[in-house]
């Protein structure tokens, strides 16, 4: 991460299932009985590029991205729908550069339908063969989404980048004051530069004193 600036904030969050001494907790609750929000104060430095800090970020965000990674691992629509944001609903990007253009869109009732839509959407262009990535939202589930087990990633960041490939990173520029969690797998063989590694980005904005998914991003060598 570039060097830090020593700009402190106060905001008022709300991150999912976190509980804190004399912490005002919120009365939602997610279907499996988890704290739907619980309201927390908290001091955060940003970045030179105007990011929270990977520490701040992570204690924000952490147990949110836990919950919700679990329910993708689950394929449980229900569950997904409820961290949508309710205006901009959730992109889904297959190749790490985030298109405003082309990219697929799902809003809240889409998402917690995903599992059992059996539409095939164009989500893109596959990687190297120029060929339409035309599926299911369960089928690009498999291959854009959790193809791996991400859920018990060897590495998890919290507003850095851990996957690097030649692919141009715009997350950071495209999404307004994001908090996006990477879960990376580094493939078989990382000192010799495998190709096999893969990763998966959650990208959250706040919206309202809480912070909604507004992004799916896949990330994987790519030619």
């Amino acid at each position: 991460m570039k060097k830090k600036i020593l700009l402190i904030g106060i905001i008022v969050i709300l991150a999912l299932g976190i509980t804190a001494c004399g912490l005002r907790e919120s009365s939602g609750e997610t279907e499996n009985g988890d704290k739907a929000g619980t309201a927390i104060e908290t001091e955060y430095q940003l970045t030179a590029d105007g990011l929270i800090e990977p520490q701040y970020a992570q204690k924000i965000i952490q147990q949110t991205a836990d919950q919700l990674i679990r329910a993708i691992s689950e394929q449980n629509g229900e569950i997904m729908s409820q961290y949508v944001h309710p205006i901009k609903g959730v992109r889904f990007t297959p190749y790490t550069y985030v298109s405003l253009n082309k990219d697929v869109v799902f809003n809240e009732e889409e998402v917690r339908g995903f599992f059992i839509d059996q539409n095939s959407y164009f989500w893109g262009i596959y990687d190297g063969i120029g060929d339409e990535i035309s599926l299911t939202p369960s089928q690009y589930y498999e291959e854009f989404i959790y193809s791996r087990d991400f859920k018990n990633a060897e590495q998890v960041g919290y507003n850095e980048v851990l996957s690097s490939g030649n692919t141009v990173e715009n997350q950071f520029e495209v999404y307004e004051n994001p908090i996006v969690v990477e879960y990376y797998f580094a493939g078989l063989a990382p000192e010799d530069g495998s190709t096999d590694w893969k990763g998966l980005r959650l990208v959250f904005e706040p919206h309202e004193k809480e912070w909604k998914l507004v992004g799916i991003i896949h990330s994987q060598w790519t030619i």
